[in-house]
Formats: C-alpha cells, structure tokens, sequence
C-alpha cells in the first residue's frame, strides 16, 4: 500500500508538462530579466550613456516593459499550473486528505521550483548577456572599450523580480489550498475565462484613444513643463498615457469577442470566436503583454537605423571633406604641416583655407529653477553674458565658402546646419556680444540665417567689427579654423587618421575638455559656487566622463571632446566603431525584447490548443472535416501571434513619426530624419518576415498537437 507522499509523486510524474511548464516560464523570465538588468547597470554601458540623458531613459523605459511583460507572463504560468493541478487535489481532499497534508506538499513543489528556477535564472542571467555581448563584438564592431564590466548591484533587480516570483506563487497557491467546495477545485480544470460581449463601436473608440493616449503623453512634458514652466513629479506624465493602454484593451477586446470582419464574418468564423472567447480573460491580457513588448523592441531596434542613416546623410552634406579647429595657445599643425603629410600619404589637397575666430560671450536666457509646495517651477531670466560662441568675419566666410554676405555693422548672421535648425543645440539668436575680458560690448542685428554643415554652430560678423572686437583678446579666447578637400576622399583614410592622431598629440591638458565646457559659463559658476562641474578636476568626483588623449578612439573621447575633427572619411569608417557601445546595447534590447514576444507567443497558441483539444476531438467525431478544423485553429493562433505584432508595430512607428515631427523647431521631419524612419520600416520588414516564420512553425506544432493536418 502506497503512502500519500508516494502517490502524490506519481501523480507529479504524470504532470511532469504542466510543471515543466511552469518552471521553464519562471526560469527563463528571471533570466531575461537578469541578463537585461547586468547588461543596463554594467560600467561598460553607464560610461557611455549621459546620465540623464534620453538613451539611459530609453533603457529604463524597455527595461519597465519587460518587468511587466515577464511578470504578466509568469503569472499567467502559475495560474495554468494551479488550474491543471485542481483535479489531482480534488480527489486527494475527497480521499480524506487534508488541508495541512495538500498545502506541505504544495509548498514543498512550489520551494523547489521557484527558488530553483530563480537560482538558476539568475545565475546564468549574467553569462547569458556576457555571450550575446560577445556575439555582438564578434559580428559587429570589437573595440578596447567593448569589453564588458558587470556591476553586482545589478542583481539586485534580478533579485527583487525573483521574491516577485517567488511570493506570488506562494499568494496563489496558499489562495487554493483555502477553497471549502471540493466539486469547486475538481471542476477548476475545466472552466472558462469568458468575456462578455462587447459593442463592434469598441474598435473604432480604441483607435480613437490610443491615437489621442499617444499624443497626450508626448505632448504632457511640453505643455507642463514649457508652458506652465512647472516640473510635475515623475509619475505624473505616465498618466496621459492611459487613454492609450485603455484604447489598446479595446482593440485586443474587439480582436477576440467580434474580430474585424464584420457579423458575417464572425458567423463564418463561429467555432473559432467562440473558442476565443472562453478563454478571452488570459488571450487578451497575453496580447496586451505582447503588443507593449513589441512596441519597446521596435522603439530599441529603431534607435540603430536613424543613428545610422541620420549620420551617413549628415556627413554626406557636409560641403568640406576636412575641418577642424583649435585654440590659439596650441601647437596644432597648420596649413603647412597638412600639406607636407597630404605628400607623405600621396594624397592631393585640391584647396585648403585657414582662417582666424574670435569667441566672444553672448547674452540669452537661462531657465532659474525654485522649489515651491507644488514642486519645481522655473522662470527666464536674461544674462548679458550668458555663454560663449565662435565667430568669423565675413572675409573668413567668403575665403572658406565664396558667400558673400553684404554684412553691415552691427549686422551678424548664424550659421545653422542644412536643414536651417539649430535643433536645440545652437540658438542663433544673440543680441549683446561682448569680449569677456576687455568687457567692450556690442549690440548686434541677426540680419539672416545661413546654411552650412561644415560652419554650423558659428557666427559670421561684420569685418570692421570683428577688428574692434578682437582687440584684448589672448590666445584662450582666438582659435584657427582649417578646411580643405582632397582628391578621391574615399581612399585617404590613413591620411585622415594619422593628422587626427597628430592633432590629439599637440593638444595639451587645458584643452582636454568635453563640448559642454564654457569659459564664460566656468566664470559665472566659479563665482557664485565656487566650482565648475566641466573642469577636469571636478568631472571626475560628480561621475563625468573625463576626457582621455590615451582613449582617442573610444566613442567618449569622439563624441564628446570639444575640439573633435571632422573629417568625412574617418567619421564613415569609423562610425560603428565610435558608437559600437550603443549600437550593441539597443540590439541586445531589441534581442531580448523579442524573445520574450516569441516565448509568450508559443506557449499561450500551445496552451490555446491543448485546452481545446476535447472540443476538436468532438468535431472530428461529428464529421468535421480537416480543412474546417485546420481554419479555426489558424483563425485562433493568427489572432493571438498576429494581432500584437501588427498593432505594435504600427502603434510605435507612428509614434516615432510623431516624436521626429515634433522634435525640431520649427516642427517637421528632416531630410535625415525622412531617410532614418525609411531605414526604420526596412526593419519592421525584415523583422516581420522574421515573425511570420515563428507564427507558421507555431501553427504548426499546434496543429501537430492536435493531430491536424495543415491544408493545402
């Protein structure tokens, strides 16, 4: 005779599907969660990304979705894994058995599969991320600065999901143990999670919210922030976010209650809709993990293609093939020594210019910020000398671009990229100049804007002018600006490497400095404070990167120092190398994200069919034809893999034209941009056709599960 532990072990081994189901869900969601939470807190990526900046809140934003969507999705798991083990438990309690037996049990099952499978997961969670890292090195781009440094705080999210894990299937499975109705938990097994029937208006209104959700939240910050001047608290902006999830759920309601193709349709459709909607509850909240999933991958995915495309064009509109600049207090080669290194490497200079700036202090507007009871609000308040700008006379201009301007004096014009905007980064806009150390000051006219990438961010000012106001100024404050084209420009890289080098190499520590820093601004702060957070004493203690002659070619030091060339050939070669930290870490996003999708995807179209299985087993029996029956399984696995993928995917790429249209003044998208979100569609394509392949062999393997054949 047997012992109830006895046969409570037999009957496990019977359900060894349902528990395999259930720890390979926790596992692999703590091991996405894990591998996400090293790859985000790692040195390697923190050095990079700009603290506050809008790539770590990108991150951050995925990083959100996936805790949900993994969460969503294991405890979508655990209530499966309850619902199958109603039966076994049914009949132990009907046998005599009792409550504190079941639950010792229970509770045994439950401590081994969730702290074994969180161990797990998130034990291999770091090598995981440290394989895919090093995949991504080996296929896309392998610099000193790849190498990968994990941080062990990032266990602690990987920890506070697994007690997540851990506590909600002790909640669930202490919440069974305590039902009193024994025919109750025997016929768990078999219930349904219907859904009530929905108005057909339910599609359309949750096109209209999730529209009007979308433009809401990105336009919440502007309205607050710019309009009322106020800086509401953190959670604040999420909320005009919700009509979207609401319009998103109603979408996914009408998807599965009605579908969208009219009452005919669904009369056609009759045995698949209806099977759909007894299991409604769990699909929905399935497809909506999926969607929201799908969006944050495509949101990763994309950050690549418009880097990427937006650049290419960038460097390609530049009308020099060579420029840069340096202070005057420098021994950086000149004309002549670029000459004689163009005849070392073979290469023919077809003209070159070299002409003298000023920087000279610029007056503007700066945001004052207050705390008051309802949190931070700013106002503008003017400054004479605000920051500091470079400046050409015309006679350089005309010399480097042969534009001649007609400046009259007290006449300046800005110099602004191709697309005439300064896209936040240089305004354009000064009224009061003023040479900083004489204090001789000037009020000037913008009389127009001129279009130049290789000038931009420059003013160009009247010759008489810019006479008087160079007078005082020492050689911190004058610098020497070098253009010049060459001959098939394509194969002068080493050339292009070598004069950077040699620039690198005449620069000393003063101006080892990052683009932010600002001589009038380090004034200003070393007055009030006391302590100016850009000076190279000060970077280090307050987390700024530092800038490092020793790392000349990691993406820091190109991206960020301010006296950085740009010479077109060595920018288009060295383009992934320079930026291979972002690169890589928005695909591993975009890796992960979608592996989510897939897993989640498979197992509810599994879960669909197996708990179908009896139903299509009576139609078969009842004459159903093969064909018949393969349509409704498509029907149902179509709805649940291809719904999400559709909706996301438009949801975030319309989303993403939005935030291109309205991230420039004046709105509009940019040649670049055009080209970035053309880029960006090729992706959705190829990652589509990518997702049709898993949708085909997931209809698959379900139709192999239920003994279908896949019609012809």
């Amino acid at each position: 005779m047997k012992t109830f532990t006895e046969v409570y072990a037999e009957l496990r081994r019977g359900n060894r599907k349902q528990y395999a189901l259930l720890a390979g869900c926790c596992f692999f969601s703590v091991l996405l969660i894990t591998a996400y939470s090293c790859m985000m807190r790692a040195p390697t990526i923190l050095s990079i990304l700009p603290e506050g900046g809008d790539s770590r809140k990108q991150v951050m934003m995925i990083f959100v979705l996936a805790v949900i969507g993994c969460g969503v999705f294991t405890a979508y798991a655990s209530g499966l894994f309850f619902r199958h083990k109603s039966r076994e438990i049914g009949i132990f309690m009907a046998l005599g058995a009792s409550r504190r037996q079941i639950r010792g049990q229970l509770q045994k099952e439950l401590s081994l599969i969730s702290v074994a499978t969180c161990a797990v997961g998130t034990i291999l969670g770091a090598p995981l991320a440290w394989l895919v890292w090093q995949i991504f090195r080996l296929m896309v781009v392998d610099t000193e600065e790849m190498v990968l440094r994990f941080d062990p705080q990032a266990y602690l999210f990987s920890l506070a999901f697994s007690i997540f894990v851990i506590v909600m299937l002790y909640f669930m499975g202490s919440r069974f143990i305590r039902r009193t109705n024994i025919v109750d938990i025997v016929q768990e097994s078999h219930k349904s999670e219907p859904i009530k029937d929905v108005p057909r208006w339910y599609g359309v209104v949750g096109i209209v919210l999730l529209l009007a959700g979308g433009f809401l939240g990105y336009m919440a910050p502007s309205f607050f922030i710019l309009g009322l001047r106020w800086y509401p608290p953190e959670g604040l902006m999420s909320i005009f976010y919700l009509p979207a999830l609401v319009g998103l759920y109603m979408i996914l309601l009408q998807t599965v209650v009605n579908g969208w193709g009219g009452k005919k349709k669904q009369y056609k459709d009759l045995i698949s809709t209806s099977m759909m909607k007894f299991q409604g509850r769990q699909t929905v909240r399935n497809m909506l993990v999926m969607t929201l999933l799908i969006a944050g991958a495509y949101f990763a995915s994309f950050y690549t293609p418009m880097m990427g495309t937006g650049a290419m064009l960038g460097y390609d509109l530049r009308p020099v093939d060579y420029v840069y600049s340096w202070r005057d207090d420098q021994n950086v080669p000149g004309e002549a020594e670029v000459l004689a290194m163009a005849e070392e490497y073979g290469v023919t200079v077809t003209d070159i210019t070299q002409v003298p700036m000023i920087r000279l202090a610029v007056d503007g507007y700066r945001n004052v910020e207050e705390e008051t009871p309802i949190g931070i609000v700013w106002h503008e308040e003017y400054r004479e000398t605000l920051a500091s700008d470079l400046f050409f006379s015309e006679f350089s201009y005309t010399a480097l671009t042969g534009e001649t301007l007609g400046l009259q004096p007290g006449q300046v014009a800005a110099v602004m990229d191709s697309d005439g905007s300064g896209k936040y980064r240089f305004a354009g806009n000064a009224s009061v100049i003023t040479n900083f150390l004489t204090g001789q000051k000037q009020t000037v006219e913008c009389q127009e804007i001129v279009k130049n990438e290789a000038l931009f961010g420059h003013y160009v000012m009247n010759d008489a002018d810019y006479a008087a106001m160079s007078e005082g100024l020492t050689s911190e404050w004058t610098e020497q600006f070098v253009a010049f084209n060459v001959e098939n420009c394509a194969d002068t890289y080493d050339f292009a490497k070598a004069l950077f080098y040699r620039i690198v190499d005449s620069s000393d520590e003063k101006v080892a400095v990052l683009e932010h820093w600002d001589p009038v601004q380090r004034a200003e702060k070393i007055e009030t404070e006391g302590i100016y957070m850009y000076d190279r004493e000060n970077s280090a203690e307050r987390g700024i990167e530092l800038i490092d002659y020793d790392q000349r070619d990691s993406s820091g030091f190109r991206l960020f120092w301010k006296y950085m060339p740009a010479f077109r050939v060595l920018d288009k070669a060295d383009f992934v190398k320079t930026m291979a930290v972002y690169l890589t870490l928005f695909i591993f996003i975009t890796v992960i994200c979608f592996a989510a999708v897939i897993v989640i995807a498979f197992t509810r179209c599994m879960t669909i069919a197996l708990t179908n299985a009896q139903v299509y087993d009576d139609l078969r029996h009842l004459g159903a034809p093969n064909a018949y029956l393969y349509n409704s399984v498509r029907g149902q696995v179509k709805r649940v893999f291809l719904v999400p993928i559709i909706v996301g995917t438009t949801l975030i790429y319309c989303f993403y034209m939005m935030i291109m249209y309205f991230n420039g003044d004046p709105a509009g998208i940019t040649s670049g941009e055009f080209a970035g979100l053309v880029t960006c569609f090729g992706v959705i394509v190829a990652v589509s056709a990518l997702l049709y392949g898993v949708y085909r062999i997931t209809l698959k393997r379900v139709c192999a599960a239920l003994q279908l054949k896949p019609s012809k």
